[in-house]
Parts: C-alpha cells; sequence; structure tokens
C-alpha cells in the first residue's frame, strides 16, 4: 500500500506539488498571525513564495523563508524549505547548523519591542521546542535521501548481476565448445583420416578398376570431411581467442561505444595501432568491460579513466577510478571477474594488475608483449 501510494505521489508533477506546498504555507502564516504589519507581510510572501524555486535554490530558499520564522509561531514554510536542504545536502554538520539556526529564528520575540517581557526561561523552551520541530523535517529528508540512494545502488547493482549472468553464461558456453572442438579434432578428425589413409592404400594396391574408383571416391570424400572439420573446429575454437567467432566479437573500435553505454562517467584517452591482433583486441576489451562494471558496482558515483598504452614492445590498458562518492551495499560477488581476466592475460602471456590506489580509487592495468599482440 505504501509503494503504491508513493508511486502515485511520484506522478504529480512537480510544479503542482510546489504550488500546493505554497498555498499550505500561506494559509499557515495567514492563521499564526494575529497582527499583520507591512514588514511581516513581506517576509510572509517572500518566502512562501520563495519555496516555488526549492528544488534549483534549496540554501537561498531557506534563508528567505527564516523570516517567516520570526513574525509567526509556527511556519510550515522553513520546514519545507528545510526539508528540501536534508534531501539533497550530505553535509550533516552544515544541516544541524541550519536546524540550530532555524530553533533561533523561531525563538526570536516578534515584535522585537516584546523582548524585555519574555523571560530567560520562556525564550530557552521556544528554542527547545522549535529545536525538535527542525529537526524533524532534516530526518525525514535524510530519509528519503537514503531512499533513494538505496533503489539507485540495487539498480545498479540489478544491471552488474544480470552483465555477471550474461558473463558467466558466455564462459560456460565457450568451454562447452572448446571440449567439443578438442574431441572433434583428437577423436573425429583422428578417425577420418584413418579413413582417407586407408582408402589411399587401397586405391594403390588394387588391381581392380571399380574398387580402385570406390577407394578413390572414398579418400575423396573423407579429404573434403576433414577441411570441414577443420573448419568447424576453428569456428569453436574461437571463443578462446584463436580465430574468428561464429558471431561477431568486440575490438578497441567499440572500446568507445562501450564507454558511453557504461553508465558512469568515464575519459577514453590514446589509441593503439591496427595492427594489434584480434585475440589482444579482445582482450583489453574484456579487461574495459569488467573494469566498468567493477567501479558501477563497487565505487558508486565515480569517475574513471580508460588508458590505452604502447610501451616498447608492450601494449595495454589501464583503468583507474576515482573513491566512490556514495557508500556501497556489503553485497557478495562471485569474486571471478579478475580470475578470467588474469586467465586470459597468461593465455595472451601477459600480466595483469590491481589494487587500489594512494587517492582512495582503484586501477586495473593490462600489459601485452608485443609478439602476442
Amino acid at each position: 500500500m505504501m509503494s503504491r501510494a508513493g508511486t502515485l505521489w511520484r506522478r504529480v508533477p512537480a510544479p503542482v506539488v510546489d504550488l500546493a506546498l505554497v498555498a499550505v504555507a500561506a494559509l499557515d502564516v495567514w492563521l499564526n498571525t494575529w497582527e499583520q504589519t507591512r514588514l511581516g507581510t513581506a517576509f510572509a510572501l517572500l518566502g512562501c513564495g520563495a519555496l516555488l524555486f526549492r528544488r534549483r535554490f534549496p540554501f537561498p530558499v531557506f534563508l528567505l523563508t527564516l523570516p517567516v520564522m520570526v513574525v509567526t509561531q509556527i511556519a510550515v514554510a522553513p520546514l519545507v524549505a528545510l526539508f528540501t536542504l536534508a534531501e539533497r545536502s550530505r553535509d550533516r554538520r552544515f544541516l544541524a547548523v541550519c536546524v540550530a539556526v532555524t530553533a533561533i529564528a523561531g525563538s526570536i520575540p516578534w515584535p522585537p519591542s516584546d523582548l524585555s517581557e519574555v523571560g530567560q526561561t520562556f525564550t530557552l523552551l521556544y528554542f527547545v521546542y522549535n529545536l525538535a520541530i527542525a529537526i524533524a523535517p532534516v530526518l525525514f529528508g535524510q530519509l528519503v535521501q537514503a531512499r533513494r540512494d538505496l533503489a539507485r545502488r540495487l539498480q545498479e547493482i540489478e544491471e552488474a548481476r544480470e552483465h555477471e549472468r550474461a558473463l558467466h553464461a558466455q564462459a560456460v558456453v565457450a568451454k562447452e565448445r572448446a571440449q567439443l572442438s578438442r574431441e572433434m579434432h583428437d577423436v573425429v578428425s583422428h578417425q577420418v583420416s584413418l579413413i582417407a589413409v586407408q582408402a589411399g592404400a587401397l586405391q594403390v594396391a588394387t588391381k581392380d578398376p571399380q574398387v580402385q574408383e570406390a577407394a578413390r571416391t572414398i579418400r575423396s570424400l573423407s579429404v573434403a570431411t576433414l577441411d570441414e572439420l577443420r573448419s568447424m573446429v576453428t569456428l569453436l575454437r574461437a571463443s578462446g581467442g584463436h580465430a574468428t567467432e561464429l558471431t561477431p566479437q568486440p575490438t578497441l573500435t567499440d572500446l568507445r561505444k562501450l564507454v558511453e553505454s557504461s553508465g558512469i562517467e568515464v575519459m577514453l584517452t590514446r589509441e593503439l595501432p591496427a595492427i594489434v591482433s584480434a585475440p589482444a583486441q579482445r582482450g583489453l576489451y574484456r579487461t574495459v568491460q569488467e573494469a566498468l562494471t567493477n567501479v558501477r558496482k563497487h565505487a558508486p558515483g565515480a569517475r574513471a579513466t580508460v588508458e590505452l598504452w604502447q610501451d616498447g614492445n608492450d601494449v595495454g590498458v589501464t583503468v583507474t577510478n576515482t573513491p566512490p562518492t556514495r557508500p556501497s551495499l556489503p553485497l557478495p560477488g562471485s569474486r571471478q571477474g579478475l580470475v578470467g581476466l588474469r586467465e586470459r592475460a597468461e593465455l595472451l602471456h601477459g600480466t595483469l594488475e590491481a589494487g587500489p590506489t594512494a587517492e582512495g580509487g582503484y586501477r586495473l592495468r593490462l600489459r601485452i608483449p608485443r609478439d602476442n599482440a
């Protein structure tokens, strides 16, 4: 029921919500202001009207609503502005200062001539009362902020899990293809080769023209079958990075598209020469793909830099991300991503380095010898 109500509330246009809050704040001021003065009316109109701009300028609007707290006993406008500020700010010390300022504004007697008539005890009671009132919208705003962050993190984690499931399915298919290619190469190809050899020997040894023709046909069919088997084995082995696969495989030209669709702020620098081999390009691409997935999953809000480089006889890529700006959820992971990247690097006779940076981020670096690239 609460989820359905929240969904309906989010469908209400923001201007309609702001206009409704302005109306409620104006009604609140009208009901709680018994002796209207020109200055008090001006403060009330300014504070209530400022709520229309609370989403774009939360702190200036909060300052403009403070005078309303001075001229009235209870004011909706400052509390709405305080809630908006708490919903968008992550500085709790700053929010604590705003709460204290709101409580002080609500404790100041109005008009100022009444200051001598109010004792210290009542002033202190007013301050505590207004402090409790000001804390409530701040706590609620922080709760809304935390809920929004949690929803965003859950969405990012679900996307990362979908990506991991897709990679796992690809790995399973690649393993099955490799096993099938070995069976075809070691068993079927061997048997067909023996058939071709025996047919050739029979063709030479026999004197019967019909037998020679049959042996020649068997031998030619066996050779053609061997060629077909070699093509199939080549295609099946392609998932291990040794040849062209049945489906198009990513190359360095696809890196920019990967970066643009990663969902995070990424800067791609430099380029590698076109002579880099297809297996090396796939290794570089998969490294960047896994690194950006880890950034999105474990470092929410971080920025990343993808640098392609060439150093003497080596080529490689370095992916570095800044520290996260939002806390990540302590969810379990498969921990197989880096293991798979290291295995791919070893197949290319390269090295993979991974570890935290001094600034609190993370760096992933793949180096491939030029002889294997």
